[in-house]
């Protein structure tokens, strides 16, 4: 409980400084922890996507809230994407629970180091176009959805430039992208825990995939640290801290994949 409080912690601060979801923190350490107790067996790395998710799931809710308080959220954008992201979410949980945790963790890795160039040399994403139609937001959300399934992010790496590529001002985007995180989540979640529906067991306490321990933990300390986050992220250098956290990210999914080798 104690590494699971501290895990949390350390993902609420990171969350309220980069503005970003904890999945590339939580996914390799509580699955390197995971390991080390001999818990989960061949569908580790699952377990820790799934816990992962569902962390999202509570801590998006005060995130898209606030986006809404201040009017940041295109709600006319979010209801043509937002099923496409429900169904790729949920479909790519099958996906997800039928790969082998190591060539899952290789995905995840890849992705990491996707996420670490973005924070050392990605450019500000700009408008070239214009809004898209219902079917092309459709497919689009679905893409966004099903690789977030895979590798238990938000979506806002993916889903913020998406929508300013289409003119979307960056502070709505960024509302829009919070609010589209959360039924992201809800159906990543509702998915692991169908998937892992055998695994469900009081004595484990495991819900499907989903570590209720760690669940409940990370979840509750990250709630409460994001705003210390939030604050310093006023105070300390940013684009340097980014260049960091993007090589901890590395490190950790590269670490997470050897010792699942």
């Amino acid at each position: 409980m104690i590494i699971f409080l501290a895990l949390g912690s350390f993902v609420g601060v990171v969350a309220g400084l980069f503005g970003i979801g904890g999945g590339g923190l939580i996914v390799p350490i509580l699955t390197m922890f995971l390991l080390s107790h001999e818990f989960g067996g061949d569908e580790v790395v699952q377990i820790s996507l799934a816990t992962s998710i569902a962390v999202i799931s509570i801590t998006s809710i005060s995130s898209f809230r606030a986006q809404h308080k201040k009017k940041a959220v295109r709600w006319d954008i979010f209801k043509m994407i937002a099923p496409g992201v429900i169904v790729g979410t949920f479909m790519f949980t099958f996906v997800a629970s039928n790969i082998n945790s190591f060539y899952l963790s290789v995905f995840f890795s890849i992705f990491m180091l996707y996420a670490a160039y973005k924070m050392f040399f990605g450019k500000k994403a700009e408008g070239e176009g214009t809004i898209i139609g219902r079917s092309g937001q459709f497919f689009a959300g679905f893409g966004i959805g099903g690789i977030s399934a895979l590798v238990s992010i938000g979506g806002g790496m993916l889903s913020v430039p998406y929508l300013v590529k289409q003119n979307i001002d960056m502070k709505k985007a960024i509302g829009t992208s919070s609010a589209i995180g959360f039924p992201l989540a809800i159906s990543g979640t509702l998915g692991y825990i169908i998937n892992g529906y055998s695994h469900t067991s009081i004595d484990t306490m495991m819900l499907g995939y989903v570590y209720v321990p760690a669940f409940v933990c990370i979840a509750f300390a990250s709630y409460l640290t994001a705003p210390i986050g939030v604050n310093l992220s006023h105070k300390l250098p940013i684009v340097m801290l980014k260049k960091i956290f993007g090589i901890l990210l590395l490190i950790l999914s590269i670490k997470m994949m050897l010792e699942l080798i």
